[in-house]
């Protein structure tokens, strides 16, 4: 089995492990491997593993593909080889596989997170006991969740779902609830106009006198009114004059008459919400029967009524929905973002004091932010920087005296103004300090431009950067000893001489770079 363990620039560390056949690398999402790395193209290379063979093709990327320090399109690749992307050097590494122990250590991963797990107990107060089951049965959704997504984009889903929630909850049934405030009320108007409709033709219908019936205000001062249909108990029409002595067909009008057929109906306004903002609104028309001394009907009106109110508050509410849901949008990015930058900033403040512990910048962390969370953190990474540093000094037990890399660089600086070839200095963050001039005839770079600049942000050559910055740090690890590697610059083959100045604290405070021709 291959891997590629990242050995400097941005990514070191990290390892990624090479499945047998074609292997893409990339900024892609889609790659196998994606690299989010600035200078690194979509599909920048790809490697193809058959067996105990390797072998490595650059995919058209705009900054090229280095194997061992020289550009290639194709290359056979073995164990130890070093790949240079901008920003990265991989180093590929051959692992015999070991299965038996393998399963052995994912059980022990396995046992270690079960015992986190329930390392915490359920504490006997309520209050304690709600919060203890909030973090441990219904967050382990979103721990799940957090295992295939970041948590900054399932943040930003959390508050895209509380923004359509609190809309939902708040404004909504207040809509809803003026909007039904008004349909009562407009329903109440057309019921009007039905029982005057029933008022003055009950006895025109009952005696079967249609040229009496009157129906004018319906078709020229009704508000609202759509259409209606005024028919006897058999369905046929009466009103309007142009649907005179035809039948019923509306579907309104036939629920009419079938909702009527329940004699405990006939004192009562039938209504019915329609298709759009249209309502429906009917009355039995009754007449007094003298044989029985009771009120029967003689026909039905059914009116379809659609007030311009109705159609007005629609489109409101629709406005409402819209400015409520892009205003509370607005607030929940900006709530996104301060959520996001107060919980990263002391991530990144604690990062960065890590990397200057360990530069010999300071002694222990320390930070003005109050995030009581990370404060255990901290006190750990306290203990074992200073164990760190006991182990490093037990011979005389004291700590090491923090130093700064100025003198550091002043004394390589001098050493510089004797040599006799290409020299460039760095300090003990990589940062470029001093250039000579044959140094910048060959680097491309210009000392009172580039210095205080990191490598890889100033050189157009990202491979040739990211092979100084690894050079950089194989001296530092190796208590200063000189590295050195071969690299074509200006169309020649120049070898690359690293070597670190290590302080009284063990950490490299700046690099000496040299750069001889390979003739």
């Amino acid at each position: 089995m291959f891997k590629l363990v990242a050995v400097g620039g941005k990514l070191r560390g990290k390892e990624f492990t090479l499945e047998e056949g074609e292997n893409t690398l990339g900024r892609s999402p889609s790659a196998s491997h994606s690299l989010s790395v600035n200078g690194v193209s979509k599909e920048h290379m790809q490697i193809t593993v058959n067996g105990e063979s390797c072998f490595v093709e650059d995919l058209g990327s705009s900054n090229g593909t280095f194997v061992n320090g020289k550009l290639i399109k194709k290359a056979t690749i073995k164990n130890g080889d070093k790949i240079a992307v901008p920003n990265v050097i991989f180093q590929l590494v051959y692992v015999k596989e070991k299965k038996v122990i393998i399963k052995k250590k994912v059980a022990k991963v396995a046992e270690d997170n079960e015992n986190y797990s329930s390392a915490e107990v359920a504490p006997k107060d309520f209050i304690g006991r709600m919060k203890f089951l909030f973090k441990h049965k219904i967050m382990s959704v979103l721990y799940s969740f957090n295992e295939q997504y970041e948590w900054n984009v399932m943040l930003g889903i959390l508050l895209f779902v509380f923004v359509c929630t609190s809309i939902g909850l708040t404004i909504g049934p207040v809509l809803v609830s003026s909007n039904n405030l008004l349909i009562r009320e407009i329903a109440s108007r057309g019921t009007q106009y039905a029982k005057e409709v029933s008022r003055f033709n009950a006895v025109a219908l009952r005696r079967g006198n249609l040229d009496q019936i009157n129906t004018t205000f319906l078709d020229n001062d009704a508000e609202g009114v759509v259409s209606y249909e005024l028919f006897d108990l058999e369905g046929r029409i009466v009103r309007p004059l142009d649907k005179l002595n035809s039948y019923i067909n509306d579907s309104f009008s036939i629920e009419t008459r079938e909702y009527f057929k329940n004699y405990e109906n006939i004192s009562r306004s039938f209504k019915r919400k329609l298709g759009g903002e249209e309502l429906g609104i009917a009355r039995a028309i009754t007449s007094h029967n003298v044989q029985t001394g009771q009120q029967e009907p003689v026909g039905y009106i059914a009116i379809r009524f659609r007030p311009e109110s109705l159609t007005v508050s629609a489109a409101n509410n629709s406005v409402a929905y819209l400015e409520s849901l892009i205003t509370t949008c607005i607030v929940a990015v900006i709530l996104f973002g301060m959520i996001y930058y107060l919980t990263t900033k002391p991530l990144d403040e604690l990062r960065a004091q890590v990397e200057e512990v360990l530069r010999g910048k300071r002694k222990e962390l320390e930070s003005k932010s109050l995030f009581s969370e990370i404060s255990g953190l901290r006190n750990t990474f306290n203990s074992v920087l200073s164990r760190i540093r006991e182990l490093q000094n037990e011979d005389s037990g004291e700590f090491a005296e923090i130093e700064e890399d100025s003198g550091y660089v002043r004394q390589l600086y001098e050493f510089m103004a004797g040599a006799q070839g290409p020299v460039m200095v760095l300090n003990s963050e990589k940062l470029i300090e001093h250039l000579n001039p044959e140094g910048e005839d060959l680097t491309g770079l210009r000392e009172n431009i580039a210095q205080g600049s990191s490598l890889l942000d100033t050189a157009r050559d990202q491979g040739f950067a990211a092979t100084v910055i690894d050079l950089c740090d194989q001296s530092a690890n190796n208590e200063g000893t000189n590295q050195s590697e071969l690299y074509e610059l200006t169309g020649k083959n120049y070898m690359i001489n690293v070597t670190s100045l290590m302080g009284k604290d063990n950490f490299a405070k700046a690099f000496y770079i040299t750069f001889v021709l390979d003739e």
